[in-house]
């Protein structure tokens, strides 16, 4: 028996709501028991790990972060621990004692001198530059830091981070950003203006392993899994005063 065409796309519409909720429920990262939540803990926990070679006091560089990531995890890292967070803006500077703010560009980070920290941590920033400030961002990353953690959506997993859509990253631009242009994709907003959309979309560039490797040549990639698939990889190096 069929169904009558608009009981069909009734039903249609129905699961394509419902599996939309489900991945935002998963996605949220405002949400301590999501997906999203739990894969960060255990990042932040691999993270931690690196810190313990580091004897007395660990200065820390979040490129591109905010004060509140600290504070929810501040358990997990040593007691003396230094951050210096580094971004184009604030929306706020909550004031505490082991969290400094600096304003700056994290492809041309002139204010700091040559392994002036013992590790630089960024989640989820370098896919939101172009290839050239890619490699602009690891190379002062190796610059100023003497190991880092760098973490980055896996453009081979299924579900793009950002838009939340199933192969959003495989489409052709064009159409991505006219799809923009008519409602609001995962966390982005609808963008009415042409060309406006197209720039929404080209300023996310997903990485492969590969090219992460490659920006990150002496390092080593960790993957960060669920189930069979890679979701994140992160490009490590150990703390180092010698390398």
């Amino acid at each position: 028996m069929k169904l009558p065409e608009h009981r069909t796309e009734t039903y249609e519409i129905k699961v394509a709501l419902g599996l939309t909720r489900t991945i935002f429920r998963l996605a949220d990262n405002g949400d301590a028991n999501s997906l999203a939540s739990q894969l960060r803990a255990n990042r932040f926990r691999l993270f931690a790990e690196i810190l313990r070679s580091v004897p007395g006091q660990v200065r820390i560089l979040d490129a591109g972060g905010t004060a509140p990531t600290w504070q929810r995890h501040r358990n997990e890292l040593p007691k003396n621990f230094h951050v210096t967070l580094l971004n184009k803006e604030f929306a706020e500077r909550p004031q505490l004692p082991h969290v400094e703010y600096v304003l700056g560009d994290a492809r041309k980070m002139e204010m700091f001198p040559d392994r002036n920290f013992d590790v630089c941590f960024s989640n989820s920033l370098i896919e939101h530059l172009e290839a050239g400030d890619q490699v602009s961002f690891a190379n002062e990353i190796r610059r100023v830091s003497q190991g880092y953690f760098v973490q980055t959506p896996n453009r081979y997993f299924p579900i793009e981070p950002h838009f939340l859509v199933p192969g959003w990253q495989f489409l052709p631009i064009g159409l991505r950003a006219g799809l923009l242009q008519q409602m609001d994709f995962g966390w982005m907003k609808r963008v009415p203006d042409p060309a406006a959309a197209r720039e929404a979309v080209e300023s996310i560039r997903l990485l492969n392993e590969g090219e992460l490797q490659r920006l990150f040549a002496d390092g080593q990639i960790h993957r960060e899994k669920i189930g069979p698939l890679t979701k994140s990889l992160v490009a490590w190096r150990p703390i180092c005063a010698k390398c």
